[in-house]
């Protein structure tokens, strides 16, 4: 996983723009990226931070597990949609669908439709792209 690039190179490059270097300057002379740059100038500016951000973290359930299995056996058919919203909960739909992969519950909206009664497009032993005939010679 990358890391966070060091505090003394974000330091030394924070000094060059206090003394008046460009941000094109500051990128070739540090071997770093112009955007790079010009963001650890902007969150010193913002927020009086020099420091690198956080990376990753602990995820936190936002969902309630118990409620949402209820919700769910209730009615089996509900879309993620249907039980965020039912939830009432300050999180997303993603979030809610994560929570039922982790209670191992899956939802298909026709699980209970019988089969499509269109046929397969072609046999079972053709490869794509060549002829299903051997006969058939490419021209060429």
């Amino acid at each position: 996983m990358a890391k966070p690039l060091p505090q003394e190179l974000r330091d030394r490059v924070l000094a060059a723009y206090d003394r008046g270097m460009q941000t094109k300057q500051i990128a070739q002379v540090f071997l770093v990226s112009p955007a790079w740059a010009r963001r650890v100038k902007q969150r010193r500016r913002e927020t009086g931070r020099t420091g690198a951000l956080s990376m990753g973290g602990v995820t936190v359930v936002k969902v309630p597990m118990d409620t949402l299995r209820e919700l769910a056996e209730r009615q089996p058919d509900a879309t993620v949609n249907e039980l965020h919203a039912r939830l009432g909960v300050a999180c997303s739909a993603s979030a809610v669908d994560r929570a039922l992969r982790r209670l191992g519950l899956s939802f298909k909206k026709r699980r209970r439709a019988r089969r499509s009664r269109t046929g397969r497009t072609s046999p079972n032993d053709a490869r794509g792209g060549e002829p299903s005939s051997p006969h058939v010679r490419p021209s060429g």
